[in-house]
């Protein structure tokens, strides 16, 4: 990515950055998991901290996310510690302005961190301005139904998705496969419980035969495989009907999906493609490619239901 870029920074909402870190990042990065145990990734702060370290000035501390996000690599992390536990950062396709809208967010607000950062990062550094930055105010606002259904399929994508790669990290792919067999669907409906809400993922090539389309849900998965393959910015679907909320968001594989969701013995190994197909005898969800639409998340809630 072009240093010259972000030459000229333009202005941008930070509450609408602010969104879309918690969107994008936080499936990894979240500051509320513990310092030891299911933590995937390094909080978001601490990834602040180590280009405000670098970078002094807001264009090389942007230019820096975005050089580093478009292409993630041992070479050019500035995080050898954070590689070493965790690993690279998957590969993944983000558009431009909304990396940028978030890093521009992260050198100028402060954001969120965990009880244990300061001291962690004040020990080894002895710099207090590692979070520095204006205060967002507190949100007061009633949530509108994308926003709710948005929270919804984030919240309920960060928990599979902490719980999985925590399995991976800590397991190996193999008993990845097994978590999504056994608990893949109670958790999913513990946060259909939580949020109040029927939440249910789909697709058009299911693996489990009770996560396939119906003829809505299929067409609509059409049209979000058409703007994801075209690079046009995706917004969810949303229909009301007789108090009723339908919400509908892509779900959209990154190159850790592929170890499950690619093409066997390629992307699958021989060992992996075994129990998926001891466990899965039906499946249809492999031969995926990275940022491709493999389903979608459908999720119906009460059209009155607001929250702050």
């Amino acid at each position: 990515m072009d240093s010259g870029s972000v030459a000229q920074m333009e202005a941008f909402s930070p509450e609408e950055a602010k969104k879309l870190m918690e969107a994008k990042c936080y499936l990894c990065h979240n500051p509320t998991a513990p310092e030891k145990g299911k933590r995937i990734g390094p909080p978001m702060v601490a990834i602040k901290a180590h280009y405000l370290d670098v970078h002094k000035d807001k264009e090389a501390f942007v230019n820096g996310i975005m050089e580093f996000v478009s292409a993630p690599s041992e070479e050019n992390t500035l995080m050898q510690g954070a590689v070493r536990r965790f690993g690279v950062m998957p590969a993944q396709q983000f558009p431009e302005t909304e990396v940028k809208k978030i890093a521009e967010y992260m050198f100028d607000y402060q954001i969120e961190e965990p009880d244990w950062f300061k001291e962690h990062w004040l020990a080894r550094h002895n710099d207090s301005l590692y979070n520095k930055g204006k205060k967002l105010a507190a949100e007061t606002e009633e949530l509108t139904p994308k926003e709710l259904g948005m929270q919804y399929a984030l919240g309920t994508k960060k928990v599979l998705g902490q719980n999985l790669m925590g399995t991976i990290q800590n397991k190996g792919v193999e008993e990845a496969v097994v978590f999504c067999n056994e608990r893949a669907y109670p958790l999913t409906d513990s946060m259909s419980t939580n949020f109040n809400a029927r939440i249910k993922r789909v697709s058009d090539k299911p693996r489990n035969p009770n996560n396939r389309a119906n003829s809505l849900e299929l067409e609509h998965i059409e049209t979000f495989k058409n703007l994801v393959a075209s690079g046009a910015s995706v917004e969810p679907i949303l229909t009301e009907e007789n108090g009723k909320v339908y919400f509908y968001y892509p779900i959209v594989t990154n190159t850790m999906c592929l170890n499950c969701h690619g093409t066997p013995n390629k992307d699958i190994t021989p060992k992996v493609y075994q129990s998926l197909s001891e466990l899965y005898p039906r499946d249809k969800a492999v031969g995926y490619g990275p940022d491709e639409v493999r389903g979608i998340w459908s999720i119906v809630f009460d059209a009155a239901k607001n929250t702050h």
